[in-house]
């Protein structure tokens, strides 16, 4: 018994001893960060218009109008069309745009438009404004933050395009803050 209670105290006595002899080490972590404004820009489908084939709730989508023509059928009910007897025919439908900002003083944004390649043969318009690969179109000079903005995508096609031609190209779109 009085070896059991002896091996308890060395043991404790060994304990204590080697915590006394623990090695420790502390510091402090200083945190910052600078808060900058932002605004997004992203597109969605318009109720009134052709949806949005991809990407939809993203800054990178894809409009597909399908088969147009100057007459007949065409494969979306929200396309409209007009047509310049002899010469050409218009297809449109609206995307909405939607611009949202955060920590952010600015009242409002100007929204721009450009084609990214240049076409000779089809004359493109965002909100009735035409759009070249030249230089941007201005859209809108005082958008509204965070609701979305219906703008009309067009393309004029001449009545001397082949059938079965692919028209296909880009418009980019910059959101300033004013």
């Amino acid at each position: 018994m009085k070896k059991v209670m002896l091996l308890t105290i060395f043991a404790a006595l060994m304990m204590i001893s080697s915590a006394a002899v623990a090695q420790t080490a502390t510091g402090t972590l200083t945190v910052t960060a600078t808060v900058n404004g932002s605004i997004q820009l992203v597109f969605n489908s318009d109720t009134n218009g052709v949806a949005l084939t991809s990407g939809a709730g993203t800054n990178a989508a894809t409009l597909a109008f399908g088969n147009v023509s100057a007459f007949g059928a065409l494969s979306s009910p929200n396309i409209t069309r007009s047509v310049v007897a002899g010469t050409s025919f218009t297809v449109s439908t609206p995307v909405d745009v939607l611009v949202s900002k955060s920590n952010s003083a600015s009242a409002n944004y100007t929204l721009k438009a450009q084609l990214g390649a240049a076409d000779a043969t089809n004359t493109w318009q965002v909100a009735g404004n035409t759009v070249t690969s030249a230089a941007a179109a201005t859209i809108t000079a005082a958008g509204t933050y965070g609701s979305n903005a219906p703008e009309a995508i067009a393309i004029t096609v001449p009545f001397t395009t082949a059938s079965g031609t692919l028209i296909s190209n880009t418009i980019n779109f910059t959101a300033t803050a004013n």
